[in-house]
């Protein structure tokens, strides 16, 4: 920091008692010690040290000097090791597992925003069936997984969960948009497009129709949420997802998300998770807590 040779100077001098001793551990010439004591002695109008045969010693004026001195070189360590800290913060590596319909939702906003603010972090986003996902965590193929239904696992660590609704998405033409009470029997009026079984999602939709005592007749089935997204987007389809998944589209204006009565109860758990005893490296640990703060705003102000 500012004058913190001059700081470091007095320091050694006051420990050492000798001017040529500390220039030796200093590694710097003593005439250059003396100079700036000089100058600062006279810059306050009184000596520091007081010049005995053998030795240097502090005076009055030096021991307060000195006191100040010292509380300064410590809170200087303080920063340097504070700032230290922040550089391993905004460089290296962190790989993410994630679902696709995550990736597709407000996730790659997230990430972009962090990395701009990170120039020199590199991160690596994986797209993985959720089995898949839970064997690179516990592997260490990744360093932490964002995703729906994550089954328990005594070595996997929750970090962060965040419970998300279900409802109906359809175009903003479709005749159920401007509908504010919406039951599962009105979408069955229209063709389905649901997430097929090794979407899961799939199960919270069997739970809501079979407890509604509807026979669930789909036209179309996929595991990909983006052609769900696409076919309802297209015409008079109705999907069933959560906000998360279609907060961009209707930030656009292209599609709405309408909460259904029957699936009051339906929650999908979010979850963040890394493994649980395996320390992160910084900029990954960084990433992990900036993810789980960000969480609870993936989801649309308005469902909430």
């Amino acid at each position: 920091m500012l004058h913190s040779r001059l700081l470091r100077y007095l320091d050694e001098v006051a420990r050492l008692g000798s001017i040529r001793k500390a220039a030796s551990r200093l590694n710097v010439a003593s005439s250059a010690i003396n100079r700036q004591i000089l100058a600062l002695e006279e810059e306050l109008g009184a000596p520091i040290f007081e010049r005995l045969p053998r030795k240097l010693r502090l005076t009055a004026t030096g021991e307060v000097l000195i006191a100040h001195v010292r509380e300064t070189l410590k809170n200087h360590h303080k920063v340097e090791a504070h700032i230290a800290g922040l550089k391993g913060l905004t460089r290296g590596d962190v790989t993410v597992a994630t679902m696709a319909g995550l990736a597709g939702g407000p996730l790659p906003r997230f990430l972009t925003s962090l990395l701009d603010t990170h120039i020199r972090g590199h991160l690596h986003l994986r797209i993985l069936p959720i089995d898949q996902i839970v064997d690179a965590v516990l592997s260490g193929e990744v360093d932490m997984a964002l995703s729906y239904g994550t089954p328990t696992n005594p070595a996997l660590r929750v970090v962060a969960r965040h419970d998300i609704g279900l409802g109906a998405v359809v175009s903003v033409n479709h005749p159920l948009a401007q509908r504010r009470a919406l039951r599962l029997a009105d979408c069955c009026d229209f063709p389905l497009c649901v997430a097929d079984d090794s979407v899961t999602l799939r199960t919270a939709i069997d739970a809501a129709f079979a407890q509604a005592d509807i026979a669930l007749v789909p036209k179309v089935e996929t595991n990909s949420i983006e052609f769900m997204k696409r076919v309802a987007i297209a015409g008079s389809a109705v999907t069933f997802l959560n906000p998360v998944e279609v907060e961009d589209e209707v930030r656009a204006g292209r599609l709405k998300y309408l909460p259904l009565k029957e699936f009051s109860k339906t929650v999908l758990a979010l979850k963040l998770v890394v493994r649980a005893r395996a320390p992160l490296e910084p900029f990954a640990s960084y990433v992990l807590e900036e993810l789980a703060k960000a969480m609870p705003h993936f989801e649309p102000p308005g469902e909430r």
